[in-house]
């Protein structure tokens, strides 16, 4: 649990200062307002009214001023603004429940999924007309009135505020924000997670409120805040305003796409690391927790614990009669169970080999398994599925996992991923992505010859890996909330919008042209839509859906046309003989769909 919390920190504290939290910042340094507020000693009366450039003119309530008593016989006591705690504090606990509970509240209550969002909007706007209109923070600040704490009162409007920010906070997703995300919305909440969350939301929250409390100290110091204070509150309450609806209207996510992610080598270190991935995987299913013992990929083999079951499957293929494989019949063979989806690149390229061990070993005792669980809608369809899973040449039984519950079981987070398990019904080793091939057919020997020591094993398959480029382009979305890497006009969600290039398209970016409408799932092409890549590898493919004609050119060039029809699948762009850096440029015919590049 210590270390599951430290990795939430350390997560949460280089999220908080990663591009996808800027546009909050300027409304979180301006929040704090001055450092001081006046507060009368007891029995001794009230303030004075103060001047302009006052604390009470700044983001507190003010006495009304017939029922001012002045107290010159006593000055009055100046006690510390804690609106800079108020604003982070309520971001955080905004954030850290809906991220968990909002999608189950959501559901229970029949409501729209983006109604939090619309929220978080209302709130920033009401806080904004606050500051620019004192009656309305004084009706924001009623509902504290009753709190014992006056200082708590004053910082009323403040803890709404992070309220607000707290529904609208998007982070940079990494491993630890998925994990949260899968588990709040799945309903699956244990101690584990709830941790994992408030130790990655007190992350975010110290920079936040360094952040705060500087632009505390600079209205104490700067004489401009002290003078003009008014003035600084309306601008504050613009700028609250503005950023609702460029939240609203995305126009923000054009200023994030612009700045380098200057953070994802520190979130890689830290959330990707050996021990973040065994803490990560813990926190899917407890239908085996020794599976955090063991490591990715290790040279040897190792008691993992029970091979948990396959469970919660739509369909099996490739069985008689479509009848349903029993892992605990299996007992006596060695078992390889295959987490793949079809459309995904790094999934297709690791299938020739397990075919091929399926075909060499099968008959000694192996049984392979195909656990297909998809990443998007359409790889749900049993009948995509099952046409390409034969056009891949698959023929070893494939559970169709759409809940993702046997996902869930073995605590897996990627494609491919390769689990071995024993005669006895122990996973033994498991491989998570491409390679590492013959030291896992090496494995699958060891295990069979255990299994039987007088079994007379063929040749190894002698399977070569693919070599992939070093440095390649990343894999890349067509998604309007996963897209990496985008430049250019900003994304408008879900509707036909006219895009255009901009003057330069940087390596490892893509920008769009034309019509296109940028969905969640995928992005589909309207009248003269053109789509650029600037990449580093061997080869290019996309996953594209539809019907009709794409042009691809590279470097300026045509060099084919590929005609889509149909169910998404995956086609090959660019296949060159050795990596290099391109400019690729595809023509695409209306009503065709995009979902996502891979690169090798």
């Amino acid at each position: 649990m210590l270390i599951l919390i430290l990795i939430g920190l350390l997560g949460g504290l280089i999220t908080a200062v990663s591009p996808c939290i800027l546009p909050v910042l300027p409304v979180v340094f301006l929040a704090g307002g001055p450092g001081t507020d006046t507060e009368p000693r007891p029995g001794r009366g009230k303030p004075q009214e103060p001047a302009e450039g006052a604390a009470g003119a700044t983001g507190t309530l003010v006495a009304d001023p017939e029922e001012l008593v002045a107290a010159p016989q006593e000055a009055p006591r100046r006690t510390r603004n804690r609106r800079p705690y108020a604003v982070v504090a309520g971001l955080v606990l905004s954030f850290s429940f809906f991220t968990l509970l909002g999608v189950t509240l959501l559901s229970a209550l029949g409501l729209p999924q983006d109604i939090l969002r619309y929220i978080g909007l209302a709130l920033l706007v009401l806080i904004g007309f606050g500051l620019i209109f004192p009656p309305v923070e004084r009706l924001l600040e009623k509902p504290f009135a009753r709190l014992p704490q006056r200082q708590v009162n004053q910082g009323g409007s403040a803890f709404v505020l992070g309220l607000g920010l707290g529904l609208l906070y998007v982070p940079c997703a990494g491993p630890v924000l998925a994990a949260i995300t899968v588990a709040g919305a799945r309903g699956r909440i244990s101690a584990e997670i709830v941790a994992l969350t408030l130790a990655f939301a007190v992350g975010t929250a110290v920079p936040l409120l360094a952040f705060a409390l500087a632009g505390r100290r600079v209205a104490e110091r700067v004489a401009a805040f002290r003078t003009r204070a008014r003035k600084f509150r309306i601008v504050a309450g613009v700028l609250m305003v503005a950023l609702a609806f460029g939240l609203a209207f995305n126009v923000t996510d054009a200023i994030q796409r612009a700045l380098p992610d200057y953070t994802s080598a520190a979130q890689k270190k830290i959330e990707d690391s050996d021990t973040a991935r065994q803490q990560l995987s813990g926190l899917y299913d407890n239908s085996n927790k020794e599976l955090s013992r063991c490591e990715d990929g290790v040279d040897q083999l190792r008691s993992c614990g029970t091979a948990p079951a396959i469970s919660g499957i739509a369909k099996w293929l490739n069985t008689p009669g479509g009848a349903p494989v029993d892992l605990a019949a299996q007992h006596g063979k060695v078992v390889l169970i295959d987490f793949w989806t079809y459309s995904c690149i790094n999934c297709q390229r690791s299938l020739p080999h397990i075919e091929a061990w399926n075909a060499a070993y099968k008959a000694y005792g192996l049984e392979v398994i195909g656990v297909h669980s998809p990443e998007f809608p359409f790889e749900k369809d049993a009948g995509n599925v099952a046409s390409q899973a034969k056009k891949l040449g698959v023929t070893y039984p494939v559970a169709l996992d759409n809940k993702l519950t046997t996902w869930d079981n073995y605590r897996n987070r990627f494609w491919p991923a390769k689990y071995l398990i024993d005669s006895n019904g122990t996973v033994r080793y498991f491989k998570f992505g491409e390679g590492q091939y013959d030291q896992t057919e090496n494995l699958i020997r060891t295990l069979l010859q255990q299994a039987d020591p007088k079994v007379q094993l063929p040749p190894k398959t002698g399977q070569k890996a693919d070599v992939l480029t070093a440095d390649r382009t990343p894999e890349t979305y067509l998604s309007n909330l996963r897209i990496q890497g985008y430049v250019g006009t900003a994304l408008v969600d879900d509707k036909p919008a006219i895009y255009h290039f901009p003057k330069a398209i940087p390596l490892n970016s893509l920008s769009l042209d034309g019509t296109w409408t940028a969905g969640y799932d995928h992005f589909t092409a309207g009248e003269n839509a053109r789509l650029a890549f600037t990449y580093r590898a061997k080869n290019v493919n996309l996953v594209l859906g539809g019907d009709g004609p794409v042009t691809v050119l590279v470097n300026g060039k045509v060099t084919k046309t590929i005609q889509v029809h149909g169910t998404p699948s995956l086609y090959a762009l660019v296949d060159d003989d050795k990596p290099a850096q391109g400019n690729l440029e595809l023509r695409v015919a209306p009503g065709v769909e995009g979902y996502a590049f891979t690169f090798g």
